[in-house]
C-alpha cells in the first residue's frame, strides 16, 4: 500500500471532520488588508497532541496550549491562529488575552464550553489588539467551511516574513477506507531546531488516542522540524499541533495492526518533513538550501552536534552564499563540536565529490566542488568512521539580504 502525497494542496480543508476560516483584522496595526487570523474547527471534540518550543521564554499562547492539552487532550474543538503579533513577553495580560481568545473562539462556533488551542506568531513584546482580534474571530467563524479556497486562505493567514504558504496532503487506503492527513506551516526567519519560530498544524481523519498521537508526533517532529535551521535563533512561539477527528472510522493505536500503524507514521513523517523542508526553502532572503549529512559518528547525538555546528556557523553559511567550496570551514566547525573526531579518519564530500579522504585534501577536485555549490540545493557529507551515528540537518546560507532585512523592523 502506498502513500499519495499532494504538494501545495489546500491543506486542512482536505481532511474530513474539519472546517477552516480565515480573515483580515489588521493585527499588525498597519492599516493593510492582509489575512492574519484563522480558525481550524473540528466537527466533534477530537484528540490532540502538541510539540512546543524549549525556550525558557515561552509566549502566552504556548503556555496556554500546553495547559489545555494537559487537561483536555481528548476533547479539543479547534485551533486559533494569528500572525502579526506573537503575544510573547507580555506578562500576565498576555496570559489573560490567550485565555480570552480561546473563550471567544469557542463561543463563535456555538460551543462556549469547548476547549480551544491558541497559537500566535509575529512581533514580540506587544499586547494583542484584542478588539480587532475579537472581531476577527467572529468574521473567521462565519467563513468556516471545507472548501479548498478557505484552506488556502487559512495557510496564508499565519504567514509573517514567509513569501508563500506551505501546505501538503497525504492519503493512503486501509481496508477500503481512505485515511487523510494534511498540514500547513509558517516559518522563514528565527528558525533553529527545538523548535523554531514556526507554527505547524496537521490534522487527520483517523481515530487516534491522545497518548499515541503524542508519541507519533514527537517521532515525526524529531525527524523533521527539529532537523532544520535557517539562522540559529530559537523562538518563543514554536508550536506543532496534531488533531485527529476520527471521521474515517479507522482507529490507529497500539492495538491496531502493525501495518496500519506503520502507514500512519510514515504518512505523518512525510507531511512533517515536507513542511519542514518548505520552511527552510523559504528562509528569509536565502539563496541556498544545504543538507548537512553526518555519518560514522559514535552516536546520533555526536552526529547532531557536528551538523548543528556546521549548519549554524556564520563562516560556513557565508561561504555557501559566496559559492565558495571552503571545506576547511566545515572541518573547523566539526572540530569545535568537540565530539572527539580524528581528522586523519575524516572524509568530506560535496554531493558525491570528495574534498577530503582520510584527512588528505584532494585539491584536484576543486573545479567539481565549485560546480556543486553553484546549485540552489546541494549536500555536504562528513564521515567520521567512528561508529553508526547519523544525523541530517537542512540548513541555509547567510546573505546580505538577510542582514538588511533584519537590521531593523
Amino acid at each position: 500500500m502506498s502513500i499519495v502525497i499532494t504538494q501545495d494542496s489546500p491543506g486542512i480543508s482536505d481532511v474530513p471532520g474539519f472546517r477552516v476560516g480565515a480573515t483580515s483584522c489588521d493585527i499588525r496595526n498597519k492599516g493593510v488588508e492582509r489575512l492574519d487570523l484563522m480558525l481550524i474547527v473540528a466537527d466533534q471534540p477530537c484528540a490532540a497532541a502538541g510539540v512546543f518550543t524549549t525556550n525558557d521564554v515561552k509566549a502566552a499562547p504556548v503556555r496556554f496550549s500546553q495547559k489545555i492539552l494537559a487537561a483536555s487532550a481528548d476533547k479539543i474543538r479547534g485551533i486559533f491562529g494569528n500572525s502579526g503579533n506573537a503575544n510573547a513577553c507580555t506578562s500576565q495580560q498576555g496570559d489573560l488575552d490567550a485565555a480570552l481568545i480561546a473563550k471567544l473562539s469557542a463561543e463563535a462556533i456555538g460551543a462556549p464550553d469547548a476547549a480551544f488551542l491558541v497559537c500566535s506568531t509575529g512581533r514580540i513584546g506587544e499586547l494583542m489588539p484584542m478588539p480587532k482580534v475579537a472581531s476577527g474571530i467572529a468574521a473567521a467563524a462565519k467563513r468556516l467551511s471545507c472548501e479548498a479556497i478557505e484552506g488556502t486562505r487559512s495557510a496564508e493567514a499565519i504567514l509573517t516574513s514567509d513569501t508563500r504558504p506551505k501546505t501538503v496532503t497525504a492519503r493512503f487506503v486501509w481496508q477500503g477506507q481512505t485515511i487523510t492527513l494534511a498540514g500547513i506551516a509558517k516559518g522563514a526567519g528565527m528558525i533553529e531546531p527545538n523548535m523554531a519560530t514556526m507554527l505547524a498544524f496537521v490534522v487527520t481523519d483517523a481515530a487516534v488516542a491522545p497518548a499515541y498521537l503524542k508519541s507519533a508526533l514527537k517521532s515525526a517532529s524529531d525527524q523533521s522540524f527539529n532537523c532544520v535551521s535557517v539562522d540559529g535563533d530559537m523562538s518563543t512561539n514554536d508550536t506543532v499541533i496534531l488533531l485527529a477527528s476520527g471521521a474515517s472510522g479507522v482507529s490507529v493505536d497500539e492495538s491496531a495492526e502493525s501495518a496500519l500503524r506503520d502507514l500512519f507514521q510514515a504518512a505523518l513523517d512525510q507531511v512533517c518533513f515536507i513542511l519542514a523542508e518548505k520552511i527552510v526553502g523559504d528562509g528569509e532572503k536565502i539563496t541556498k538550501v544545504v543538507a548537512v549529512e553526518i555519518e560514522g559518528a559514535k552516536s546520533r547525538g555526536d552526529a547532531e552536534k557536528i551538523a548543528r555546528a556546521i549548519g549554524n556557523s556564520l563562516l560556513v553559511k557565508s561561504s555557501w552564499f559566496g559559492e565558495d567550496p571552503n571545506w576547511g570551514r566545515l572541518a573547523d566547525a566539526a572540530g569545535y563540536a568537540r565530539v572527539g573526531l580524528d581528522e586523519n579518519q575524516l572524509d568530506i564530500f560535496y554531493n558525491e565529490i570528495p574534498a577530503v579522504l582520510a584527512g588528505r585534501p584532494l585539491p584536484e577536485n576543486k573545479p567539481q566542488w565549485k560546480q556543486v555549490v553553484k546549485a540552489a540545493r546541494f549536500a555536504v557529507r562528513l564521515n567520521l568512521h567512528q561508529g553508526e551515528g547519523k544525523f541530517r540537518l537542512l540548513a541555509a546560507d547567510l546573505t546580505d539580504g538577510y542582514v538588511n532585512y533584519n537590521k531593523s523592523e
